[in-house]
């Protein structure tokens, strides 16, 4: 008996993105799998049902009462959760970390369930990296977002009036991301300059043909990730940066890590030291933001800067980011369907590293 492969409709809010698009759908449907969406599941994102070839829709509780498994772009809410099937298969991007309330929810449903964002970063789980995948969506819209509100253009014009200079523009954190914020502003024709405290990103940064802007500051760490820095790195690099800052017209900031707060990197005094008409945009803002005066999906006007702290930036660009996504989940689900049926293989470490619920039974602690 074939299984089923489902999403619902998302709603948490502004979000457009679907976690199944009709690219998805049909080579899940070559293998002799069915799938069962929620009525209108894909039109936010661009993708109207009439899209979806051989493809069933239906309810949200029908939907929920014949999943086999589940796929979502962000959690659903925890009343859902309890109402699925026992033993249903959830994947996507769960959020796990600090989130007692939905892992409980799912255990309650006797719910499998794999976060993504756990997935072990090596060089297999790149094909299922939806952190990466969704960054650098976000990375790309982060730019855009920082040309519409600076005041000035950001590629150097030669015209009858005379000539503007570039817009000066600093990308904090070389992670995707950045990297990818790097590279739209260096299309944009920005004077662009990065910085990680990773040294082996000066490559990557150097590559997109921005400069590397180097503090003296280390903090290589393990998985990719940059390591907390002691008390004496951060009074260094604080100070350091204060005195760049005082150059830049653009200041994006990406430094996040999975699971923590996001390290403050400008605090108020810097951000005063900055010229008048400067733009800061936090890309950090939902783990807390980068920038200490930064304000969830507001506008903060701190002097004569400006400080832009959006949300959820991946789902701006819903149709792009939904194709990329439903790559992951897809070569994901690979690893979990063996011919027409569910059997995750709990001795891949990928499988085992992202399992969050397994039945009954809480395999993360949050």
């Amino acid at each position: 008996m074939s299984i089923t492969v489902s999403a619902l409709r998302e709603t948490a809010a502004g979000e457009r993105r679907v976690a199944i698009t009709p690219e998805m759908a049909k080579k899940l449907r070559g293998k002799g799998i069915r799938i069962l969406l929620e009525q209108g599941a894909g039109r936010a994102a661009g993708f109207p049902d009439a899209s979806y070839a051989d493809v069933e829709f239906a309810s949200a509780d029908e939907v929920m009462a014949q999943a086999d498994l589940l796929a979502c772009v962000l959690p659903p809410d925890d009343d859902v959760l309890r109402r699925l099937r026992e033993g249903v298969i959830v994947v996507g991007q769960l959020r796990p970390y600090g989130a007692a309330s939905r892992i409980a929810a799912l255990v309650q449903a006797k719910v499998t369930s794999f976060a993504l964002e756990l997935l072990p970063r090596t060089t297999r789980a790149q094909a299922m990296d939806v952190l990466s995948s969704q960054a650098a969506v976000a990375g790309y819209r982060a730019m855009l977002i920082a040309a519409e509100h600076a005041p000035k253009f950001f590629p150097m014009l030669t015209t009858a009036a005379g000539t503007i200079r570039p817009s000066r523009v600093l990308v904090i954190g070389a992670g995707v991301a950045g990297l990818q914020a790097i590279a739209t502003a260096r299309r944009l024709g920005a004077q662009i300059e990065g910085y990680d405290v990773r040294p082996e990103t000066r490559e990557q940064v150097e590559s997109l043909g921005a400069k590397f802007l180097d503090l003296g500051v280390s903090a290589a760490g393990s998985g990719g990730y940059a390591r907390e820095l002691t008390a004496e790195e951060r009074v260094a690099q604080q100070q350091a940066l204060a005195d760049h800052l005082k150059a830049f017209d653009v200041v994006v900031t990406t430094a996040a890590v999975p699971g923590r707060a996001a390290p403050k990197i400008l605090t108020a005094a810097m951000i005063a030291g900055m010229k008048p008409g400067a733009l800061i945009v936090d890309l950090a803002t939902e783990s807390g933001g980068n920038c200490e005066l930064t304000r969830p999906g507001e506008q903060v006007q701190q002097g004569d800067v400006t400080i832009l702290g959006p949300l959820n930036l991946a789902a701006g660009a819903p149709l792009h980011a939904s194709e990329m996504y439903a790559r992951n989940i897809y070569n994901f689900a690979e690893l979990l369907i063996r011919e027409t049926a569910l059997q995750p293989d709990f001795d891949d470490e990928l499988v085992a590293k992202s399992c969050v619920t397994r039945g009954g039974e809480a395999l993360f602690n949050a």
